[in-house]
């Protein structure tokens, strides 16, 4: 029982309250950090639950029916978090991705959208507004989503396969449901629709062939994710890792690709095209090829806490100001305090050193603050 718990026992021990800043950050206007790269990109939990266990993000020996999911009143409301992304936005974030655990699985997740897709840019244009999904619920949500204004999604699907489908959701969840959401986010106008894949070595690299047989020529985006070490419960080792640069000789030694360049600035996908003109393939190389560099995301868990990476180990309390009274220039202050201190480069300096940094607090769980 104690294992089971640390992982959320010990975020919690590790959340001093967050203070303003001495020094005022203005209300709006762009930032940048201490490595000068500015927020662009908002990637906002919902829940912290989701109705798969796949061994990478939740694995079901330490999500099991004992572990503690937070409570109702711990999440923000729908208005906090809009009033929260209304200042980021006005700091300069263009995207907002809503992710979860699973996303739908928040109920009335059509409200929030809503009012999230009345928000403004400094731009005076709408936010790019996604959300990321098992695909689960989506053929039943599809439609209501997209009534609600949101404008696209991500799947995630780790093989057309399904007897390894439901191995690695290990929920027993049939990988036909999973295309049928696909298909009516297809149907509702939520595209370009993005497929990602994360790849195991020994698990489901066979896999990836299938994949992208599949996928071409249907206007979905492919894209192939390195298995990376977020969190401390999913058993990640080096060996497991099956290098993009890898995966993508595969694909070409059947179907020619060749490369995209990126359609802006921080994206984290290397682009590629079928040279037939058959579609888009993408791959993420968290672990062998590190985009820290130019990074522009920020991330708000389901309980107000802001992160600045997804290998952080420590958040800073927003749900703390919010409800202790904070105007919205005292947050947009304390918001813009946080990002300018910013340099987190967790992936480069793994890189470095060929493997996880072992020295630290424990990192935040995927499940809890969204890929």
């Amino acid at each position: 029982m104690a294992e089971r718990s640390i992982p959320l026992v010990d975020w919690r021990q590790t959340r001093p309250a967050l203070r303003l800043p001495d020094v005022p950050v203005p209300a709006t206007g762009l930032i940048g950090d201490r490595l000068g790269r500015p927020l662009r990109d908002l990637r906002i939990s919902v829940t912290d639950r989701c109705n798969f266990r796949c061994s990478y993000c939740m694995p079901k020996e330490v999500f099991d029916k004992h572990h503690v999911f937070l409570p109702q009143r711990e999440l923000l409301s729908f208005e906090e978090i809009t009033r929260l992304a209304r200042i980021f936005l006005a700091h300069g974030v263009r995207k907002i991705r809503l992710t979860g655990g699973e996303p739908l699985l928040r109920k009335g997740l059509e409200t929030l959208i809503a009012q999230l897709a009345a928000l403004r840019t400094v731009d005076g244009e709408a936010p790019d507004l996604t959300l990321t999904t098992n695909a689960s619920l989506l053929a039943r949500k599809a439609q209501a989503l997209k009534d609600a204004g949101l404008q696209r999604v991500t799947v995630s699907l780790d093989g057309l396969d399904d007897a390894t489908f439901r191995r690695m959701n290990d929920v027993d969840f049939p990988v036909a449901d999973v295309l049928a959401g696909i298909e009516a986010a297809r149907a509702a106008g939520l595209a370009p629709i993005k497929v990602n894949m994360v790849v195991k070595r020994g698990t489901n690299e066979q896999e990836i062939l299938p994949m992208v047989r599949h996928f071409r020529g249907s206007g979905v985006a492919l894209r192939f994710i390195e298995y990376m070490d977020v969190g401390a419960t999913n058993g990640w080792k080096m060996d497991e890792v099956l290098p993009s640069a890898e995966v993508r000789a595969r694909i070409a030694a059947e179907f020619p690709l060749q490369p995209l360049v990126a359609s802006q600035p921080g994206e984290t996908a290397e682009r590629w095209a079928h040279a037939d003109g058959a579609g888009e393939i993408g791959f993420i190389s968290s672990v062998t090829q590190a985009f820290c560099g130019d990074c522009n995301r920020a991330r708000l868990s389901t309980e107000g806490q802001l992160y600045l990476c997804l290998f952080a180990s420590q958040g800073h309390d927003l749900r703390g100001l919010l409800r202790q009274g904070a105007s919205d220039a005292d947050l947009a202050s304390a918001i813009g305090a946080v990002w300018q201190a910013r340099e987190d480069r967790y992936s480069e300096r793994r890189s470095q050193g060929g493997e996880a940094p072992a020295e630290g607090p424990r990192r935040v769980e995927m499940s809890y603050i969204g890929g």
